[in-house]
Formats: structure tokens, C-alpha cells, sequence
């Protein structure tokens, strides 16, 4: 019985580690977002103006049903008027975190 809870114990840990290893982390999508985004959307308060039409990230994270699932996902694809920006699935999650967060 110990030995099968000290298993049980171990698996929980394992399992609690990773889901926080994967969660997204807006501070390093602000990053992300100041190198890739900045040229044609506002990315910050901070940030006067941008050279494209694209909205703010302030008006995309106050959209009621964002997903950042879904967000990320399209940061992924390529699609017209933005560039490939061979982001990685977590830079693509951390970039959806921190839009997410300025609609706040």
C-alpha cells in the first residue's frame, strides 16, 4: 500500500509540473509581440502607433469570445497580410496569453 501510494504521489507531481511548464506566459509573449507585431498592430499601451491598418491587441483581447487556443492556432498557419513567423506552438500560445491580457 505505500509503494502504490508513493507511485500515486509521484504521477500527481509529474502531472502538476508539466501542466505548469505549459502554460502560456504573457510576459513572454509581450516580448514576442514588441519583435514580431509592433510594425502593423499596437501591442502596448506604451506604443503610440503602428504602421498597419491591423487593430490594436487591445481590441482583439477584449473580443468576449476569445480562445486562446484558437488564436494561437491562427498565429500558426500562415495566412495573407502577415508574415510566416516560424513561431513555435509555445511562442504562439505566449503571444494569445499576453493579447488576451490587454483586453483587460
Amino acid at each position: 500500500m505505500i509503494r502504490f501510494s508513493t507511485v500515486m504521489l509521484s504521477l500527481t507531481t509529474i502531472v502538476g509540473l508539466s501542466q505548469g511548464a505549459l502554460a502560456a506566459d504573457a510576459e513572454q509573449g509581450a516580448t514576442l509581440a514588441k519583435r514580431w507585431c509592433a510594425t502593423c498592430h499596437v501591442v502596448s499601451t506604451d506604443q503610440q502607433s503602428a504602421g498597419g491598418q491591423a487593430p490594436p491587441f487591445s481590441a482583439i483581447g477584449k473580443t468576449t469570445d476569445l480562445d486562446t487556443s484558437k488564436l494561437a492556432l491562427f498565429l500558426l498557419l500562415p495566412h495573407p497580410k502577415m508574415p510566416d513567423m516560424n513561431l513555435t506552438r509555445a511562442e504562439a500560445a505566449d503571444i494569445a496569453e499576453y493579447i488576451k491580457s490587454q483586453g483587460k
